[in-house]
């Protein structure tokens, strides 16, 4: 999990629990860039990413709780869910739809066709990665928040 740099920007892959990474940039200024560089410097933290890491996972423990209560408002699957054939095979047998609302990554199987992701899933709201062949994503395109 390395950052790169680019100019002021730098990438880097956060390691969510349950799933694979996403990989995010964000753009820093010459002066807090060269603080990371010297807390690195000193022992610290190991490396940029370390850093940057570390310092958002504080964040989101400091709005836990907050987080906590919209996913339980909003009905959200915190983590990680999956859709295979089989399961959008059964949910058409039950001639019934999903609202997917997932917070962390949704995921749609490789083999599902964009007739049967239509015929099964109504919406999808995703605050996270959304893991889809691209024919299913464009055939979702519209159900998609």
């Amino acid at each position: 999990m390395a950052a790169k740099l680019t100019g002021q920007s730098l990438s880097v892959a956060p390691r969510p629990k349950g799933g694979e990474t996403e990989k995010i940039t964000i753009n820093l200024g010459p002066v807090d860039l060269g603080q990371i560089d010297l807390l690195v410097e000193e022992g610290f933290y190991a490396n940029r990413t370390d850093l940057i890491r570390t310092a958002i996972r504080n964040q989101l423990a400091i709005h836990a709780q907050a987080v906590g209560e919209t996913v339980s408002r909003r009905a959200l699957v915190l983590g990680l869910q999956h859709f295979s054939r089989q399961d959008l095979e059964a949910v058409r047998a039950a001639n019934q739809q999903l609202e997917v609302r997932v917070l962390g990554l949704a995921s749609i199987a490789s083999d599902v066709t964009p007739e049967l992701a239509l015929a099964t899933i109504a919406s999808i709201e995703v605050l996270g990665a959304f893991h889809a062949s691209s024919a299913v994503k464009a055939a979702l395109a519209e159900r998609i928040s």
